[in-house]
């Protein structure tokens, strides 16, 4: 069984905004430590969540995702 989340697309946007607000570019990094931590526990499901905040911090920093408006997943 695939365990599901409640995390909708905005709150990820929301979660990414507020982690570039205060970090900066080094969000970046702090996600990428989080990765190594969770795979060295065997966590997968939670190393492909901060993989996937990592992609849309990666968005929110480059200007190619806006704060408000529709968030559209591919």
């Amino acid at each position: 069984m695939t365990p599901s989340s409640r995390i909708t697309a905005d709150d990820m946007r929301q979660i990414a905004f507020t982690l570039v607000d205060r970090h900066g570019a080094r969000a970046i990094g702090y996600a990428d430590e989080a990765v190594g931590e969770m795979e060295a526990l065997g966590d997968d499901g939670r190393a492909d969540a901060w993989r996937a905040l990592r992609s849309v911090m990666e968005d929110a920093l480059a200007g190619r995702l806006e704060r408000g408006g529709m968030v559209t997943l591919h």
